[in-house]
This record gives structure tokens, sequence and C-alpha cells, in this order.
């Protein structure tokens, strides 16, 4: 009996299907373990799902190519190219030439079969453990409308990924950034909004004013960003499906900008400068009512809450360097956590709760790291002229940021790394872009 899961926006339906004899859930031996150092990537083989009417032939293969992209993406995979097979599979349901696989040294294999109907595209597939000879987890389904068959392909990496590495997934998620245009000196800026491997592109401002910082809220609805549209610089939150926005109440003579949601979406933390001095405020969406959580004369901002609500990180400069500091949700005393040589700042907090990620600069470059939310263990994932901005993905695997090339032509760019500082690898996008902020994983 199948299980079925609608979701209105996209239609989206999960079911499960019924295992095979042998399936094993998530018992059998294949597992990648995730540790600091180099890891040798897993082969896994995906042949061309099984395209089960004529209509769906083209999807088939479309689907196939980026549910391999994305695990082979992760650097943590390696796809086995389909001429190199042996084996054909050219119905969903035949049984697994086991020997065949481990002929060409393929320790996972995913299967499937894609159908279309009535402008709805469905999709099955089933992981199986080639070694032993087992189907890791029960087969799932899903299905969408054609025009989101992208986000069927994701499902599937995901679903596969955290079989194997036992972590969630992050393949069907979305990112908002700043795409950037013209002179370096005159930067033409909108905000932009695709999936998480670039594709997918949609435009939610123009490029008449200046935006910057945009940031998801919990549920992937929303987006708070900084825009120059009144002559300076306020908090507009705009909503994802209707693009249409607001303004965030707030007080005369003042400026505001580094906002962020509380996990919950409730409220906003952010920076509001007045004569001359920036502190953290926080503000109840609904009724506009804020608070001061910081009162010193030095510069702090780029505040980001901890997963549970209970803290907020930040930078600060009230130790004569801008360093990275915490304090308890309802503001109070802040405990300092960066201690190494050169300046910290834009931190986050992992969705995991563990690490902080941040960009510090130091001897003339700029760099990408995490560290622990008590300051130790910090590690630096990258170096450059220019990286900074950091942002994670849904689960804490991947940091999203911007790096900056140097000299008159240089231009801002995407770029992801692993946490283990490894796959580091450009963001396709159309054209300059800067101020990555990954949503959390799509519903």
């Amino acid at each position: 009996m199948f299980r079925f899961l609608t979701l209105p926006v996209l239609a989206l339906s999960l079911t499960a299907l019924a295992p095979a004899p042998a399936a094993l859930a998530q018992q059998g031996p294949l597992r990648i373990e995730i540790t600091e150092g180099v890891i040798e990537p897993l082969p896994f083989a995906a042949p061309t799902f099984v395209a089960e009417n004529g209509e769906a032939a083209q999807f088939a293969a479309d689907i196939t190519r980026v549910i391999a992209a994305d695990l082979a993406g992760t650097g943590l995979f390696r796809e086995i190219p389909e001429n190199a097979h042996i084996s054909r599979v050219s119905s969903f349901e035949a049984p697994v030439s086991y020997a065949d696989w481990k002929a060409i040294n393929a320790q996972a294999l995913i299967t499937g079969a894609v159908a279309v109907s009535g402008g709805r595209v469905s999709v099955k597939f089933r992981l199986y453990d080639v070694f032993s000879g087992a189907e890791l987890g029960d087969g799932l389904q899903f299905a969408a409308s054609t025009a989101s068959w992208r986000r069927l392909a994701h499902k599937v990496a995901d679903a596969a990924y955290s079989r194997i590495t036992g972590e969630g997934g992050y393949f069907d998620s979305r990112v908002v950034f700043v795409a950037e245009a013209g002179a370096k000196n005159a930067r033409q800026k909108r905000l932009g909004i695709m999936d998480y491997d670039g594709a997918n592109v949609q435009y939610l401002t123009d490029s008449s004013t200046i935006v910057l910082a945009p940031r998801f809220s919990p549920s992937g609805d929303r987006v708070l960003y900084t825009t120059f549209e009144t002559g300076f610089p306020r908090i507009k939150m705009i909503d994802v499906a209707s693009v249409t926005g607001r303004f965030l109440a707030e007080q005369p003579g003042t400026m505001t900008f580094a906002p962020r949601f509380s996990p919950d979406g409730s409220r906003v933390v952010y920076s509001l400068e007045q004569g001359g001095n920036t502190d953290i405020w926080v503000m109840d969406i609904g009724s506009g009512s804020a608070s001061r959580l910081t009162n010193t004369p030095a510069i702090e901002t780029a505040p980001s809450f901890s997963p549970d609500g209970s803290r907020i990180v930040f930078e600060s400069d009230r130790s004569g360097t801008q360093q990275l500091y915490i304090m308890p949700a309802s503001g109070g005393e802040a405990t300092r956590i960066s201690f190494g040589e050169g300046r910290y700042g834009t931190p986050v907090w992992s969705p995991r709760g563990d690490l902080v990620a941040f960009t510090k600069q130091n001897a003339g470059r700029f760099h990408i790291g995490v560290m622990r939310t008590d300051g130790s263990e910090e590690r630096l994932l990258t170096a450059s002229f220019l990286d900074e901005g950091p942002t994670w993905a849904p689960n804490g695997r991947v940091i999203m940021f911007t790096r900056e090339t140097a000299g008159a032509g240089g231009e801002p760019r995407l770029y992801s790394v692993d946490i283990s500082g490894r796959n580091l690898k450009p963001v396709p996008t159309a054209g300059a872009a800067s101020d990555p902020a990954w949503s959390p994983l799509l519903p």
C-alpha cells in the first residue's frame, strides 16, 4: 500500500515502493565515513533510468544526469561512466546482476524508472549495495509537474546521499544571491534565486537600486535583505512566491542592515546605526516592536542566531580589532571566541549547532574558516585575494561563499567548499554574483 504526501505548491508526492526480497533497510556494509582526512570517492553506477512510456524518454535521461551530477559534485562519489557498464537495465523490476557490477568495481548502484502522464512526471528508484548484494532501504517514488523534474532528481540524489553517508541531503534546496553586472566601480545589483547547482535562475528585484546581504527565512518562503531604495540602508522582506515586499519598521534617523531571521521566523536580528554608533537589535516581525541587544561604543554587526534560538554570534571591534563574540539571544554579557591572528567577521552558525563559519583577514589574504562555538579547533578552508560571506548548506556539510578576483577587471563569483577543506569549486552563475544565502531543504 502506497502512502502519498502531496505538497500544494509543487504538487510533489512521495511513496515507498515495496522492497525487493533481499532488501536490508540500511543494514548493508556500504557506508562513507566522513572524516577530516582524504576520502577516496565511492564508485557508483547510475544507468539511465527506464522510460516507461514514450513521453518519458528525455525526462529519464535528464533526471539520471542530474542525480549523477549531484552525487559526483560532492567529491564523495565517483560515477562509473555508462559506456563501462556490462549490465544493461531495461526493466525496473528485473533482478540485479551483481557480478556484472562488481566486475566494474561499482560499490553502489542506482536504478530507476520514469513515467509521464497528464503533465506530471513520476520517478521511482532503488539503491543497491553491490558487494553485499542487497538493497539499501526501501525503494521510493516521487511525482510532480513536468516543470519540476529537476526537483525530483534532487530528491532522489538526497535520498541516496543520506543512505550512504548517514547525513541529511542538501540538493533539493535553493540559494538567494546578489547578481551583479557592469563596471567594477558602478555595479548594478539585483536579487536572484536559483537551485543550489545554479539552475532555474529567477530574479526577485530589478537593478534600479543597491541590494545587499539577502537571507532566507527558516521556511524558505521569505527573504530579508538590505536595500538603498530610499537613499539609506533599510531592511526589506520579500515573499519569494509572489515577489512582493515590504520594509520593516524603522526608527527615524537610523540606518538598518545585516538582518537575519530567528530560527522560528518570528523575529529579525539586525544592526542599527544611529549617531555614528552601530549596535545589534532584535525586532518582532508581526508587531514591529524592537529592542536593543548591545550598547557599546563599538561597531557591532553581522548577528546570527544559534539553531535553538538561545544565543547570537556577532562581530565587534570592542577589543580594538574585529573579532567574534557570542551573547544570549536576549542580550547581556558577550564572550569573545576568536583569538587567532587577524580580523574576523560575518559569522554564521551551522545548522547542526556545532560550528561557526566566518571570514578571516590576515597578512593580506582572506579566508573562509570554521571553529567550534567556544572558539576552539579553528580551521581555515580557503585562501585568496578576497573570500567572504559564508553560508551553510542545510545539512551543515558544505559552505558557499563569495570569491572576488583582483585587478580592475576583477569580479565576484560564488564558490563552495566542504567543511573539511576539500572539494573547492565554483558555483555556475551567468555572471558576477555575491552574497549567497542557502535555503533550508525544500518541502
